[in-house]
């Protein structure tokens, strides 16, 4: 490795057996033996399965990870994302030393701090004090060291009153908070933190966020990171690795990788916008949707596109009132604006029995910028029901428009009602 790089992956492999603890029955093991003797591969290397939860295997072995490689620089943030099965946590486990990799190598220059499940390295009956101790031990570090740290360890935890307590009496937060404090404390090159965060309260939550600044970017150390909390994991990581049912799918700016993990999971799947709707009206069929002239639930607006086309093509057994709504959302989910024109103005739209286009172009406001927008489109009548939802049915993806943030917006702007402000 060069000077800079921290943590190297070399063709990393994880394999499982299914079904069973251990490495197998003794046939196997002897098969094993027999092939490493003969300085042969091993052949239960040579099988196997992708780790796809989503699909029924023919195989008793499964890689849980499969030839990962990459490296990782001092004081570089990385977060590690991927749905749940991806091998995000078992991926941590070998950097960690809990479990060994089944292929190629790691290669570690520094000490490692891990917080990877609830109660992870301590010690049931002994108590919180004696736990910080041997934790410290454990990381080369002397008595005097660890005592030097004990108070502001104590207090980041705020189990002051209970650190003479066995921890085995600890809630899962306190154990949380406690293993936290003495992972970013004890002043590690490494730290490594799982979902388990996710455990403790907001406040903690937030406090803990801003220790691993502190840690990354004041002391220059290195913190791997596995979260699905997408506005943490913006906010706290440079770096990321998205990894996808045990292999690496991306790795890039964290901008960039969580825009490719949004743009996969959420929509790109889908083929057409169509394939997402719900509808609750047994007398409506819908049989074309687009946005911007497209059927594809993806698609870019250009710098220069002020508004986007909703064309919907379907069929009545009854006279129809209604309003169209079309809401956008941040990449977090969260709805910033909503087009109702007809639901606040009064432009309700009426159609006949038989076949229907509804064909409407909805004006923009010049406040967008550059980013990812996730698109709800329903027909309802207007304060009674909805007849369509299609939710999340399309991803749009802005060049960029005129820069601005946080302007309410009116009836002036189209019929949009809200904010327009996202990252």
């Amino acid at each position: 490795m060069d000077d800079s790089t921290v943590i190297k992956f070399e063709n990393v492999g994880k394999q499982y057996r299914l079904g069973v603890i251990g490495t197998g029955t003794l046939s196997q093991d002897l098969n094993r033996w027999w092939a490493k003797i003969r300085g042969k591969d091993d052949p239960f290397m040579k099988i196997g399965e992708e780790n796809d939860r989503t699909q029924k295997g023919n195989s008793r072995f499964v890689w849980a990870l499969h030839d990962i490689n990459f490296k990782v620089e001092q004081g570089d943030v990385v977060g590690i994302i991927g749905k749940n099965g991806a091998g995000k946590s078992t991926l941590l486990k070998i950097l960690s030393r809990v479990t060994s990799p089944t292929t190629g190598d790691i290669k570690i220059k520094g000490r490692i701090a891990s917080l990877l499940e609830v109660g992870t390295g301590f010690h049931p009956e002994m108590t919180g004090r004696e736990n910080i101790f041997m934790n410290g031990s454990i990381m080369g570090m002397t008595k005097a060291e660890i005592r030097s740290k004990f108070d502001e360890i104590v207090d980041f935890a705020g189990v002051t009153k209970y650190v003479d307590t066995p921890v085995k009496r600890y809630s899962s937060g306190m154990m949380v908070r406690l293993g936290f404090a003495i992972a970013a404390h004890l002043e590690p090159e490494i730290l490594v933190v799982d979902e388990v965060l996710a455990v403790g309260d907001a406040e903690f939550q937030k406090k803990a966020i801003g220790k691993m600044q502190d840690v990354s970017k004041g002391e220059g150390r290195t913190v791997l990171f596995v979260s699905h909390n997408m506005a943490a994991v913006r906010s706290l990581c440079t770096k990321g690795v998205l990894l996808k049912n045990g292999s690496i799918d991306y790795i890039g700016s964290i901008s960039n990788t969580l825009d490719r993990y949004l743009k996969n999971e959420e929509n790109l799947k889908k083929e057409r916008i169509i394939d997402n709707i719900k509808w609750t009206k047994n007398t409506l069929k819908i049989t074309s949707i687009k946005i911007n002239n497209t059927e594809e639930a993806f698609s870019i607006i250009k710098s220069n596109q002020k508004e986007i086309h909703i064309y919907i093509e379907g069929e009545t057994s009854e006279d129809m009132t209604y309003d169209l709504a079309v809401t956008f959302k941040s990449k977090d989910g969260l709805p910033f604006a909503t087009f109702a024109k007809g639901h606040y103005m009064g432009d309700i739209q009426h159609v006949k029995k038989g076949k229907f286009v509804i064909s409407k172009n909805i004006e923009l406001p010049a406040i967008l910028t550059k980013g990812i927008l996730f698109v709800d489109v329903c027909l309802h009548h207007p304060m009674v029901e909805y007849m369509l939802k299609a939710p999340n049915c399309c991803v749009l993806e802005t060049e960029g428009f005129q820069q601005g943030f946080g302007r309410a917006l009116s009836q002036e702007d189209g019929g949009f009602m809200g904010l327009l402000d996202f990252p």
